[in-house]
């Protein structure tokens, strides 16, 4: 052990003990020295837990795919949280039916996306439902809404590309109030769409987290948000902590 100090001393290049008798103390230099220990012993220790905790399925990296408003509202408060507890998450910013196809090629391994009609192939877990707006033009006589939709009849409208399954739910609500909307303008992004409006070139309907609009009289389309999984992986520990997290941020 004296020989073991005595190199330490050497290649610190300072003297670390006082011997006084059979007695010794540390210098200054050999207290910094054990600070500094303390903090590589404790971060050895915590490398150690983190590796334990990959291997056993509960922590490493997850990649997600989610559209923008969902990014904003629901991933990116977990993924502070489950940074925390050594789980990464790669986001990609990806409309609901691409992340679909981007989780079925297996690009991803969560999808947040509309509610879409079963399928062997993945698992969804619910999130979150919203109701749709109307997305209306400064000074537009139905700007105090609520707004029946049957009144737009007449509107140009700005909609979803052919494809995107919210375009769907925007000619199905139109339908029901008795008419085909008037499409005049296209794009999958909703400040695209909110600028469209604003400048004038039509009306829309957007999902409140989206585009904050004026309410639909009597009931509004909805979306609803899940997170959807390739079946099979739902019962794993990284997995399950992801999906418990998303949902948590998701209810509050």
């Amino acid at each position: 052990m004296s020989q073991q100090l005595a190199a330490l001393e050497s290649e610190a290049g300072h003297p670390l003990l006082l011997r006084k008798g059979r007695r010794v103390s540390l210098t200054p230099a050999g207290e910094l020295l054990v600070a500094h220990a303390n903090v590589v012993a404790a971060e050895l220790e915590r490398a150690q837990a983190t590796l334990d905790a990959l291997a056993s399925g509960t922590a490493g990296r997850v990649a997600i795919a989610a559209f923008a408003s969902a990014i904003t509202q629901v991933v990116a408060p977990a993924l502070a949280v489950l940074r925390e507890r050594s789980i990464e998450l790669s986001v990609r910013d990806a409309e609901g039916h691409e992340s679909v196809r981007l989780l079925l090629d297996g690009e991803i391994d969560v999808a947040i996306t509309e509610e879409h009609r079963s399928t062997d192939r993945f698992t969804t877990f619910p999130l979150y439902t919203e109701p749709f707006d109307v997305v209306l033009p400064p000074g537009h006589a139905l700007v105090g809404g609520p707004v029946d939709l049957a009144a737009l009849a007449d509107e140009d409208w700005v909609v979803t590309l052919p494809g995107n399954p919210l375009r769907d739910v925007v000619e199905m609500a139109c339908a029901q109030a008795g008419f085909a909307p008037r499409i005049r303008h296209t794009s999958d992004d909703f400040r695209a769409i909110q600028a469209l409006v604003a400048a004038g070139a039509g009306v829309a309907l957007a999902p409140r987290n989206a585009v904050r609009g004026v309410p639909v009289a009597g009931t509004p389309p909805l979306r609803r948000v899940v997170a959807a999984i390739r079946r099979g992986t739902e019962d794993h520990p990284l997995m399950r902590n992801v999906l418990d997290e998303l949902h948590l941020v998701a209810q509050r």
